[in-house]
């Protein structure tokens, strides 16, 4: 007999009651038990199976959720910066990469703004497009000065 270590949900009897041992993790939400058979599923998509959940719970918190909106607003902020020294010391298709630039910011607006509901990871996308465009017109007024 060949035992495995089962991620399991705090449901009662997601798997058969033929597991040996429970282990308990430092969070509450998880259980992890050893199971004695290859009858039940497989380890790896019950953890993937989990993972929405588990992220849901996560960003809950409003702290939390601000936090990754201004990391996102702030990675927008980069990826700008980097963007504009990488085609500006080039010198080449900076045209090119303006249209690129401009057609995303516009793509992701058109997005967020058609749904009728906001959900964090749009919101998220939205933080790095206000941060991308942040961050182009501030290289734009280091060119100007």
């Amino acid at each position: 007999m060949a035992y495995c270590l089962s991620v399991v949900t705090p449901a009662p009897n997601y798997f058969s009651h033929r597991c040996t041992s429970y282990l308990r993790t430092t969070s509450r939400s998880l259980r992890v038990r050893a199971v004695q058979d290859n009858e039940g599923r497989r380890r790896l998509v019950d953890i993937i199976r989990l993972v929405p959940d588990i992220s849901r719970n996560y960003f809950r918190s409003p702290s939390r959720r601000a936090l990754f909106g201004g990391i996102s607003l702030l990675g927008g902020f980069y990826v700008a910066q980097t963007i504009s020294l990488s085609f500006g010391a080039l010198g080449v298709n900076d045209v090119i990469a303006a249209v690129i630039c401009v057609l995303l910011t516009e793509y992701v607006t058109r997005f967020y703004y058609s749904r009728p509901k906001v959900t964090f990871p749009l919101a998220l996308l939205n933080n790095f497009k206000m941060g991308f465009t942040y961050g182009l017109f501030i290289d734009a007024f280091k060119l100007a000065s």
